[in-house]
């Protein structure tokens, strides 16, 4: 039977149904971020309905710490849900199916080792650059969760100038909106590249501070893993050009620092796909669900 996966994120909320490492049918809807919990469950059930007795197990990914079935926010910017939410639990009674309980990147980490980019790669970091930043960390092919969850959390690391806050603040989507808000260029991460793509020069410049700023992340996992693949995803990752500038800011470094940097294979799937076969996996579902 093919698996239900959900991936709630902070700008929407997209529902899968996944044999594999294919996507046999998808629904999605904007997340309203100020909803809360039960709203975004009701969501779920609701975009599921339409499969209802094409899957007999579930797997739901989400942006923060996830851990024992529980879900708490790290960026309460992002997704403010309560500390230690049932998430697994609610979700399960919501859905009528048993159900895995994984962090977005974790998922999507593992969704691009074992069905995209990361094929045949012992070690890997998924990095998710997107509404929020986030990641995922495999090492001898196995997911690497941490002892609370916490692990790859990238997003979450203090910036370079260590001014207290955290590095997604810097860097992603919601940066780049709000960096140009403060410029008098209102408009989401969308509208930003689109002005980019017209040539704005106020455009260029914030997205590209944003590479800049990737590509350090990038050059110091390399330092701290030493994997064979660092894979990008997420939104603003996979815009057009993006990954070409966060290349370009790392190309004077000499080979042996030098990250090797390719797109998620899987796209925007990679986070649906993984947590499908997060699902199916006997240690990672008795650990979660």
């Amino acid at each position: 039977m093919s698996v239900l996966a959900i991936d709630l994120g902070g700008s929407k909320v997209l529902a899968a149904l996944v044999d594999g490492g294919r996507v046999l049918d998808r629904a999605e809807a904007a997340t309203d971020r100020d909803a809360g919990p039960e709203v975004w469950l009701a969501q779920m059930a609701t975009l599921a309905r339409p499969w209802s007795g094409q899957f007999a197990q579930a797997g739901v990914t989400v942006t923060g710490l996830v851990h024992a079935g529980h879900w708490s926010a790290m960026n309460p910017a992002t997704l403010n849900v309560p500390l230690q939410y049932p998430l697994a639990a609610r979700a399960r009674a919501a859905l009528g199916v048993p159900v895995t309980l994984a962090n977005d990147g974790h998922a999507a980490a593992w969704g691009e080792h074992v069905h995209g980019a990361g094929i045949g790669q012992a070690d890997m970091v998924f990095v998710t650059v997107s509404t929020g930043i986030g990641g995922g960390i495999i090492v001898n092919r196995a997911l690497v969760a941490g002892r609370s969850g916490m692990a790859g959390h990238v997003g979450q690391l203090l910036p370079m100038t260590i001014d207290g806050g955290r590095f997604e603040d810097s860097a992603s989507g919601r940066w780049i909106a709000a960096e140009a808000a403060a410029q008098g260029q209102p408009g989401d991460a969308r509208a930003i590249f689109a002005a980019a793509d017209r040539g704005a020069p106020w455009a260029r410049a914030i997205i590209a501070s944003s590479a800049g700023k990737v590509a350090a992340l990038m050059r110091n996992l390399q330092l701290l893993f030493d994997p064979g693949l660092i894979v990008v995803g997420g939104g603003i990752g996979l815009a057009s050009g993006y990954l070409d500038l966060v290349q370009a800011a790392l190309a004077d470094l000499p080979d042996l620092y030098r990250p090797t940097l390719a797109r998620a294979a899987l796209g925007a799937d990679a986070g649906a796909i993984g947590i499908a076969a997060l699902a199916t996996s006997t240690s990672m579902g008795e650990i979660q669900k």
